[in-house]
Parts: C-alpha cells; sequence; structure tokens
C-alpha cells in the first residue's frame, strides 16, 4: 500500500517541473514511508531523479545538503545500497560546473562519516576519489599521500578490484608530476592486479590509456597508438563520452610518426566518423599544418582550437615538441643557401619575430644541429662548412693504445724475469 501511494507521488513529481519537482521529489526520498524492498526502489528512482533535477538546477549545495538528510535512510538499508547512493550523489555533484572545491568538502566529509560508521569499503571508495580530486585540483603531495595510505589497507585486505584503481591513480599522479619510471612502476602493479582477477571494460581501456600516455612520452608513438586503438574500441563500444580523447590520442601519434596521410582515413572510419566534432577537426587541422609544413597555419590552428588542444595537458605537451621540430625543418631549409645571413631575414622569411628565431637558432648551435656562430653586434648567422673527418687523429690514438699494450706486456715479462733470477 505504501509502496502504490509513493508510486504515485513519483508520478506526480514527474509531471511536474522545477523547484516544485525538487520539493516533491526531496519528500518521497526523506519523507516518513516504511523502507520495505518495494518502497525502497520507489525511493531510489525518486533519487536518481532529484539528483538529474538538482544537477540541471546547477544546485551543488542541495546536493550537498541531501547527502546528510538521508542519513537515517542510510541506517535501515544495506550497507552495499548504501555505498551505491553516496556514490550516485558524488558523481552527480561532479557533473555541476565549477563544483570541485565543493566536492572536495563533501568527499571529506563523507570519509569522517563512513569511518565513524565503521564502513570501510565506502570510506575506501570515497578516498579513492578524493585522491582523484586532489590530483584534478594538482594537490600531488596529499594525493600521493592518501594513496599510500590505502595501498597499506588494500593490501591487507587483498581487494584485488580496489588495487587496481589504486595503482592506476598512482601512475597518473606520478605522471602528472613528470616521475616516469615511478609511473610505470605503478602501472606495471595494477597490470599484474588485473590479471588475477575480471576487470570491467572501463577500467581495461583506463590501463591500455595510460599505457599509451607512458608510451608516448617515451616517443614511442607506434606502440602508444596501438594501446591507445584497444582503449577506443572498448570505449566506443560503451558509449563513453572519454572515447573522443583516445580517439584525439590516436590521431596524435599518427601525426607524431609522420603517418599524416593515415589521419583521414581514420576520421573517416566507423569510429571517427561517431564522434566527429571540434576535437577531432583540431587533429584533422594540425595534420594539414604538418603536412603543409607551415608553421603559420600550425600556430592558427593551435590559436582556433586551443580549447582541444591547449587545455589538454598530454596534447599540449607532444604538440609544443611537434612544433619546435617544424621550426628547426623550416630554419634549415632556409639556411641551407647560405654562409652568412641576417637574422632579421630569417625572421622576416619565417614570419615570426626575431628574439624567438635567434634564441631557437642558439638552441639549435648548443644541441649541435647547426654548425655555426651569432654575431650578435651585428645581427648575423655564420655557418660554418662542415669539416671532413680528419683520418690522421684517430690512426695517432690507435698507435698510442697498441704502444700501450706493448709497454704493459713487456713490463709483465720483466717482472716475470727479474722474479725468476731473484
Amino acid at each position: 500500500m505504501a509502496a502504490a501511494a509513493l508510486q504515485q507521488q513519483l508520478a506526480a513529481a514527474e509531471e511536474a517541473s522545477g523547484p516544485q519537482a525538487i520539493t516533491q521529489l526531496r519528500e518521497i526520498v526523506t519523507g516518513p514511508a516504511p523502507n520495505d524492498a518495494e518502497c525502497l526502489k520507489v525511493k531510489e528512482a525518486a533519487l536518481n531523479k532529484l539528483a538529474d533535477a538538482l544537477v540541471a538546477a546547477k544546485d551543488a549545495p542541495a546536493l550537498r545538503s541531501l547527502l546528510t538528510d538521508l542519513r537515517p535512510l542510510f541506517g535501515a538499508i544495506p550497507k552495499a545500497k548504501t555505498a551505491k547512493i553516496v556514490r550516485t550523489i558524488i558523481d552527480s555533484i561532479a557533473r555541476v560546473p565549477g563544483s570541485q572545491q565543493l566536492l572536495l568538502e563533501v568527499c571529506r566529509e563523507q570519509v569522517e562519516w563512513a569511518t565513524s560508521e565503521k564502513r570501510t569499503f565506502l570510506r575506501q571508495r570515497i578516498e579513492i576519489r578524493l585522491a582523484q580530486l586532489q590530483m584534478d585540483l594538482k594537490e600531488y603531495p596529499a594525493a600521493l599521500q592518501l594513496i599510500g595510505k590505502l595501498l597499506t589497507e588494500v593490501k591487507r585486505l587483498d581487494d584485488k578490484l580496489l588495487l587496481v584503481d589504486i595503482h592506476l591513480l598512482e601512475s597518473k599522479v606520478h605522471h602528472a608530476l613528470k616521475n616516469l619510471p615511478k609511473s610505470r612502476a605503478a602501472l606495471t602493479a595494477a597490470r599484474t592486479a588485473a590479471n588475477a582477477i575480471y576487470i570491467p571494460p572501463s577500467l581495461q581501456a583506463d590501463i591500455d590509456t595510460q599505457s599509451g600516455t607512458l608510451h608516448a612520452e617515451e616517443k614511442d608513438y607506434k606502440t602508444a597508438y596501438s594501446y591507445f586503438f584497444e582503449a577506443f574500441e572498448q570505449l566506443s563500444a560503451l558509449d563513453d563520452a572519454r572515447a573522443v580523447s583516445v580517439l584525439k590520442y590516436m590521431l596524435l601519434c599518427k601525426v607524431m610518426t609522420g603517418d599524416v596521410a593515415d589521419v583521414p582515413a581514420i576520421i573517416s572510419s566507423k569510429g571517427g566518423l561517431k564522434y566527429a566534432g571540434a576535437d577531432v577537426d583540431a587533429m584533422r587541422a594540425v595534420a594539414k599544418a604538418y603536412q603543409d609544413r607551415s608553421l603559420q597555419e600550425f600556430q592558427a590552428t593551435l590559436q582556433n582550437f586551443s580549447a582541444q588542444l591547449g587545455d589538454d595537458p598530454i596534447v599540449h605537451t607532444h604538440l609544443s615538441a611537434l612544433y619546435d621540430t617544424l621550426l628547426e625543418q623550416n630554419l634549415l631549409r632556409l639556411i641551407e643557401p647560405f654562409s652568412r645571413v641576417e637574422i632579421a631575414h630569417l625572421a622576416s622569411l619565417i614570419k615570426l619575430p626575431v628574439p624567438t628565431v635567434e634564441g631557437k637558432l642558439s638552441q639549435m648551435i648548443l644541441d649541435k644541429k647547426l654548425a655555426g656562430t651569432l654575431d650578435q653586434g651585428v645581427g648575423t648567422l655564420e655557418v660554418f662548412e662542415e669539416a671532413a673527418a680528419d683520418a690522421v687523429y684517430p690512426g695517432t690514438l690507435e698507435t698510442f693504445d697498441n704502444l700501450a699494450r706493448v709497454v704493459e706486456s713487456l713490463t709483465a715479462r720483466s717482472a716475470k724475469i727479474t722474479a725468476a733470477t731473484a
């Protein structure tokens, strides 16, 4: 009977809109109705609709207060159901734009509550979310400290699935700190734990994406592409929004290896067409600029698609390296006919500021990519001819090595003769 009444209230709330619908849904969720199986099912449906309504209203504080209001209900329902509801509401707060700081406070509050209620499993899950949030806010030392504490606890419990999540997060934090050896070690630990159990496809896709990211950092773009491809296939099958980012990384790997001719084929494939949009257009423009060897086109692409390229740290890092390579190639091509050339003339040809060109030329000379010297007094670059290797010096060094061996041999024989006569 009570379940039927709740169902009617839910139907009425669905027909309402705005604040009225939110009020009615909150009454269903926090009202005095019994907590039997049927009523709980209705309350859970109402809770999901209430969370969606509050997200649509961008009311993160209301979601925070909802967690506190639901605590009497949490005492009457199974712990697994409680954990699911808490994680659902935390995920809903995360969907509200600009709510990161509030979400951080909510996670800390829920960790304290779960600790006082001795709900270890829920506390550990929320602490993983808290560490992930700290990583997003660039609070890396705090995130690593929390991860270290969690690893100590979870290894004793031997919860493999939780271990995979923690090690994977640890790998991401170390990667953000540019500590690649520790990032690789954490990823290996995550793979080892994952091999012992069944893991969801979305988590396997996360592992493959992190593997691809680390291989890309090591400039092994072909292996990175294969990992990104595996991750993309799994995320695309799940219709996961992260598939767009992984597709972008796949295209980035093709550009970095110089296989820009493959980019249009990937974009026009079934998977590429499914995720057509600004991210894919950005990588298409990058591939075209690289193929045309045009610095101006490359810079224009970075400006036009700053949200898709500049805001993604992985893409930004590799495109910066690609821009440097492109700049070096263009400068070497322009310098080739000259033995002495004004830096201002080079800057006008390449359409870049003189200080930028001068700084790049000095870096290339120091890196031995260009044989020459800068005369800053008159603002010119003097290019040296590559001297032919002199065969005298290597031969002389070889002669000295042979003489040293002969002297050592004679010394050893002399020592033997002296010892025999004595």
